[in-house]
């Protein structure tokens, strides 16, 4: 079926159609689910040559991702956040290009796209303190939403975030609430804004307690399972231990537990955890009872979200930067209890 059988079949004209395919805001709610149902139930598919000739554009948007994280490429963080995005672009006809690059050409990377108009904009990842690609991608006049927050730039741009400063001070509240005093930490890579973000809200409720951070208990690095293994044996080899650990995520999350557990401690019990959790598609915190008590956001739904952004500036739906911070939940599962006595 094509854009004409499809408009005779509801009896509306081709532009009303298509723009209710499209997401734009003047057509009204119940025709753009009555044009949605009607394409599905006959499996219409926009013709995205066409609709390139028609509207200027690739219908194509760009992730770079450099070498040094080509990780994320295999990390169930990453894709769950480009299994959102897909999800948005297919609903409105745009394809997805990923690059890989070496880290010291990510910056000719994004000019290469601008210059030769492969794609209509781009989402960037994992934002760093000062971050130059958003003063590049400004100038360069390149469509792009950012992917968390970076700190110090003063270029204005379009970001979605989650409150990582609110999340993890919520995170170490709670734990102090609980009686705990001495505290590990086992974070992301702090140049990164998000992790910077993480640890002022574990440093700042410490603070606030009269707690001194030790500089000892305090690890950063790339989140993986053996990064949170290596690190909880030092702290709980140590001659003063931490009852209580915060994991930046539930990959390292799962090596602190190896490790309490590798000890004989009981988690909940003898050492309390606590982790973010991106509430993974295939790495879920337990089903119907959380394993781990944890600060929650979907980064699947992030991409989504992202995604919607992104092609509503590119389409002039939207022309000024738009910012949301989303707030993270606490969810209380097993890995958590009162500090266990001094003895």
């Amino acid at each position: 079926m094509n854009l004409r059988e499809l408009s005779d079949l509801l009896g509306l004209s081709q532009t009303t159609v298509s723009r209710a395919l499209n997401g734009y805001p003047e057509v009204r709610e119940a025709t753009r689910k009555r044009v949605a149902e009607a394409a599905k139930a006959h499996n219409y598919h926009p013709n995205t040559r066409a609709k390139s000739l028609a509207t200027g554009r690739t219908m194509s948007i760009g992730h770079v991702i450099p070498l040094s994280s080509q990780h994320e490429m295999v990390n169930c963080v990453f894709s769950d956040f480009i299994a959102g995005a897909g999800e948005s672009y297919a609903r409105r006809g745009y394809d997805m290009r990923v690059s890989v690059v070496d880290d010291a050409e990510e910056a000719e990377a994004y000019m290469r796209l601008a210059q030769t108009g492969k794609v209509d904009g781009v989402i960037v990842h994992g934002p760093r303190l000062d971050d130059e690609r958003i003063p590049l991608l400004h100038n360069l006049g390149l469509p792009f939403v950012v992917h968390g927050r970076s700190t110090n730039c003063e270029t204005p741009y379009s970001w979605l975030d989650v409150n990582n400063r609110s999340a993890f001070r919520r995170a170490t509240d709670f734990l102090l609430d609980l009686g705990h005093r001495r505290f590990g930490l086992v974070n992301g890579i702090e140049e990164m804004d998000f992790a910077h973000r993480r640890r002022d809200g574990y440093t700042s409720a410490l603070q606030d307690r009269g707690i001194v951070v030790d500089p000892a208990l305090t690890h950063a690095f790339e989140m993986t399972e053996p990064f949170g293994y290596a690190k909880t044996c030092e702290m709980l080899d140590g001659d003063a231990p931490p009852t209580a650990i915060i994991a930046s995520s539930l990959i390292p999350a799962l090596g602190v537990r190896r490790a309490v557990e590798e000890r004989g401690l009981v988690m909940g019990k003898d050492v309390s955890i606590i982790c973010f959790d991106d509430a993974l598609s295939y790495l879920p915190n337990g089903a119907g009872s959380p394993i781990f008590t944890a600060t929650r956001s979907s980064v699947r739904d992030a991409g989504r979200r992202c995604g919607e952004m992104l092609m509503d500036q590119i389409e002039g739906q939207t022309t000024d930067p738009v910012h949301e911070l989303w707030e993270a939940e606490l969810v209380v599962g097993g890995s958590t209890g009162p500090a266990p006595m001094a003895t």
